[in-house]
Order: C-alpha cells, then structure tokens, then sequence
C-alpha cells in the first residue's frame, strides 16, 4: 500500500507548480519556468540548415557582391548540397563560407558552423559536429538550433550532464513551447538520473525504513503468512525510529533476551516480528538457514527476502525469494505471498511484462488469494491500466470483503479513468465510491487521503482540506497527509513559507520520509535557495530504496542546479514563491 500512496500523491498537483520539469512524462526539465511558457504552439523547422541572413539581397547588382554576400551565396549552394544527401560536398561549402565571412558577421559565421555540424551530424563525425557548434556558440549563445544540435552530440558522447545543459537552455530560449526539446530534456534527463543512480546504488549503504513505512507495507497484505496484521484501517501509535534502536531487544550470546534455549533462530524472528522490531531477522533467518533439516527453511527465506526489500536490497531479495520458488513442497501461502512480492519487485524495475508474469503464476497457485488480484491491481493503477486495475481490485474485494485498502484503491482507479475519459458521470460514480468505502470504513485514513487527492484533480481545495484533515486526525504518524496539506496551501495561497512549514512538520512527524525531502528541494529550488534545496534532494536520495526512484531523486537534483546555472549563464530572471 505505501508505494501506491507514494507514487500516486502527487495527482491533482500541477507538476509544473512543483518546481520542476517534471517533464512530458515522469520528469524533464522546465518546471521552474512554467510561468514562462505562453500559450500555443511552435512549428519545429525540421531542416536546421536553412537559417538566412534577412539583411543579405537578393536584388541584381552591377556592383561586385562583398565577402558577406558571396559566403551567403556558398552556403545556400551548401544547403542545396545537404538536401540532396551531398554532405561533403555541402561541408566544402559551409567552410568556404566560413572563410570568406568578414569576422564582424558573427552571427552569420555562427550560422555557417552550426550548418556544416548538421552536415557531419550526418557523416557520423561526432567530434567535427561538437567542434563547430562549440564556435557556433561561441558567437552567439543564444542559438537553440545550435544548443539542441550540441546537446545530441553530447548525448551520443554519453555526456549526460552537458547535454542537459544545452537542452536546458534551449528550452529557455524557446519559452517551453518546442516539444520536440522538451521531449529531448525528458529523455536526456532519464539517461542522466539513471547513470548516477546506478553508481550510487550499488555502493549505498542499506537502511530499513521508518516504522510507518514497514507497517504501511505489512498492512498491504490480507495473508502474508509470517507478518500478520489487522486493516481495519485505524492507525496504532508507532515508535519513533530513534525509540525503536532504544527499545529493541537486547542480544546476549547471539540469542534475544528472556529467549528459552529451545528457541530456534526463525523462532526468535518471529517474536521480534511480534515486538515490531526489525533490524535482527535478516541475522537470524541467516543463522536459521544454516541449520540442517530445519523445518522453518521456507518461511526463513520469505522472512529474509521480505525484510531484504524493505531494505531497499532487490537484488538479494530475488534471490531469496527465487530459491524458495524452487524448493519442492512449499506451501501454497507461502509460495503465493512470494511471487507477489517478486512481481512487485520487478515492476519498481519498469519491467511490467516481467512483473504481470509473476502474479499470473501466483494466481493460478491459488487463484482465491485476494492479495494476488490487489496488488496486480496496484501496479496496473500505477502504469495507467485503469479498467484492468479496477477488475483486479473487484477481484480482491470479492474474495476479502473486509480489506479496507482494496475499497480505496478501487475507488481512486475508478476516478483516475474518469478523468481521462473526461467523463462528468463516471466522475460522480467514483465519488460514490469513495463515500461507499468511508461508510464501510469510516476510521481508514487512507480513503480519507485518497479521496482529498480526487477533490483536487477537481478543484475542490475547500472539501480536500477537510479530507486531509480528517486523515492527519486518525493517522497522525502520516507524513504522506502533511506532505499533501503544504501543497495544497502551496497552490492554493501560493504561500511557500506556509507550505514549508506544514511540509517540515512532516519531517519531525517522519524523518526518513523520502517524499517530504524532495517536495523540500522542489519548493526550494523554485526559491532559488538552492543549498537547501541539495540538502533535501540529497537526503531523499540517501533514503530511497530502489534504483528507479532514486534516478528519479537524482534527475531532480540534477535539473534544479542546471537550470539555475544556465538561468544566470543566459541573464534570465526566475520566478520565485516568495523570499
């Protein structure tokens, strides 16, 4: 259930509000400026080699053509070259011109430049290309032909941040209104999150997540055979992650405190689960696993793998929960609950086939388990599969009447498809579905949130702000709510300072809440104040738990210090929310 809420909370939110380009599709580059662009579209010239010096004359003369004319007569005899697929003949004539051009025409000689990089673009000369549209800048800075030409030829250089960079100040330049370059940025700054997330990954250092988050995971599950949990819905008080290294049971000679001899390591495992301490079953499903002929090995693998996720360690989790797959006699439960959490494992890796693969396995295991249908109907929610998440979720409600978190997420899948059919009565059939589940589950704050994030997507801010309240009040350990109350000041009093202050409440509320610190960054970096904008980033890169949402951080992070270095490289003034 928390990656759903998660993914999902910025819905009803202009993503150009927040702060960055959020771009065509998950991220990009522009935000900042969103109140830049104007309405209306540009036609992209699909030739770049047709700029013209309007200055230069067409009229016959008796007088001798200058050098300025005849370098214009040899790059249109150039352009003739280059569209009829002549390059190094056209490349013959770019130089010429170059030659013969008075140096005080910069802008033609820049001109000239980025027209023979176009022309060994299509030789394959990468470095030729990069050579002339470096001096094509150069001369004029404000050139976006030239400045999106560059930034391909870093792309294909695997020159992430400067292809950023260039693309960035093209779509400055443009005013946001080329798609084809904010197509680009999207695409430039995915390459870019991802590059720098892969290292970073790899050498991080695994922590488990606040206590609201495990229990948030747990309570996504109506038959988790090891980590039982009640969904009725109605928060109880957690411990603080600072209380918890306090409270945890102490290990005396590798076994739990008040621990009998008889006790087998899984054994204690589970009555640490039950303590809701967490940070020993990994060591002691461990030490269980060595055991010859221990009866407990199949739970002990799903018991490791789970806590190896919530680590953030996928890798580890796989392989776990893949040997128990093999293991002959595992019980259906078991086995189920293992090829869910692998399916959803698979999807944080943007590998859907791969993933939608794994819960039709557990659903033909055991086609009567409600969680195989809720949480395929959670990731098809999340990638937009909206009627076929919505069967999936009727599925789960019909086989776990009682499973509050089936009932919300069905309700706000049936609103999502609403609003991209832009249907007024499927609407209102969504908002009964809403109102359904409150009276079914009048204590689950989660339909309280959920239902907040659709009043937005219809401008409601009055009756979201009662709903988000109503959900701090029986939730009060959510840092989801606060982070979604701020925005909502953010766009409805166009407060930052307010919204901060909200936002930051969730910080002390959870302090390992990844999504408080990036909305942080995002409102700071439209504040340009941008140490503090990298400290938040940061920190939410350090407490993400998965390579794709941290490529995600990092494409954030990224774009907000390009952005303002070629915002003042350019002389472009940036709106701010506030001081």
């Amino acid at each position: 259930m928390a990656s759903a809420v998660k993914l999902n909370m910025t819905e009803g939110w202009n993503k150009w509000q927040l702060g960055l380009v959020v771009g065509v599709g998950a991220l990009g580059v522009a935000g900042l400026w969103y109140y830049m662009r104007r309405k209306g579209e540009v036609k992209v010239d699909k030739l770049d080699i047709v700029d013209s010096n309007q200055n230069a004359s067409n009229k016959p003369s008796a007088k001798p053509k200058s050098l300025q004319e005849q370098a214009q007569e040899s790059k249109k005899e150039g352009n003739v070259f280059f569209k009829n697929g002549q390059y190094n003949a056209a490349i013959s004539c770019y130089t010429e011109a170059i030659n013969l051009c008075p140096r005080e025409h910069s802008g033609d000689i820049a001109t000239f430049h980025q027209n023979r990089a176009a022309a060994f673009e299509q030789l394959g000369e990468n470095k030729s290309v990069l050579d002339d549209l470096n001096m094509a800048i150069t001369l004029n800075k404000r050139y976006p032909k030239a400045l999106a030409r560059r930034a391909r030829a870093h792309e294909v250089a695997q020159d992430y941040a400067m292809a950023l960079e260039d693309i960035t100040a093209c779509c400055l330049l443009e005013g946001f209104q080329n798609q084809q370059s904010l197509i680009v940025a999207d695409r430039v700054l995915k390459l870019l999150g991802k590059s720098k997330a892969h290292a970073a990954y790899s050498s991080r250092t695994p922590s488990l997540p606040s206590q609201f988050f495990i229990k948030n995971y747990f309570a996504g599950f109506c038959h988790d055979p090891i980590f039982k949990t009640s969904n009725a819905g109605k928060a109880e008080p957690l411990k603080k992650p600072d209380e918890e290294e306090i409270t945890e049971e102490p290990v005396v000679n590798g076994e739990a405190e008040g621990a009998t001899q008889e006790s087998s390591p899984f054994e204690l495992a589970q009555q640490q689960v039950n303590q809701q301490q967490y940070r020993q079953l990994i060591e002691l499903c461990s030490k269980e696993l060595e055991l010859k002929d221990t009866p407990h090995r199949h739970k002990a693998l799903l018991m490791r793998g789970t806590m190896y996720v919530l680590y953030g360690q996928g890798e580890e989790a796989m392989k776990d929960l893949s040997t128990l797959l093999e293991i002959d006699g595992v019980e259906t439960e078991v086995h189920v609950n293992a090829l869910v959490k692998m399916g959803s494992l698979v999807m944080q890796a943007d590998k859907s086939q791969e993933a939608l693969a794994f819960f039709s396995k557990a659903e033909t295991v055991d086609p009567n388990n409600s969680d195989v249908f809720h949480h395929r109907g959670q990731q098809l929610l999340l990638v937009e599969k909206l009627d076929d998440a919505i069967k999936d979720f009727d599925k789960s409600i019909s086989l776990s009447p009682d499973f509050a978190t089936s009932y919300v997420q069905r309700a706000y899948a049936e609103h999502r498809s609403a609003v991209t059919q832009q249907s007024p009565l499927n609407l209102m059939k969504a908002d009964a579905s809403f109102k359904q589940a409150l009276e079914k589950f009048p204590n689950c704050s989660d339909i309280y949130l959920l239902y907040g994030q659709a009043q937005c997507d219809q401008g409601d801010f009055t009756r979201a702000e009662e709903l988000f309240t109503r959900a701090e009040s029986l939730e009060p350990d959510n840092a989801n709510i606060l982070v979604h109350r701020g925005l909502l000041c953010l766009q409805t009093s166009k407060d930052a300072n307010q919204a901060l202050t909200i936002i930051r409440r969730a910080v002390e509320v959870d302090p390992l809440c990844e999504y408080a610190h990036e909305i942080i960054g995002t409102i700071e970096v439209q504040r340009t104040n941008m140490q503090a904008a990298e400290y938040h980033f940061n920190k939410a890169i350090e407490l993400s738990k998965s390579e794709a949402e941290m490529a995600h951080l990092f494409s954030l992070l990224h774009a907000s210090q390009i952005q303002t270095r070629v915002a003042q490289k350019l002389g472009i003034d940036v709106p701010t929310f506030g001081p």
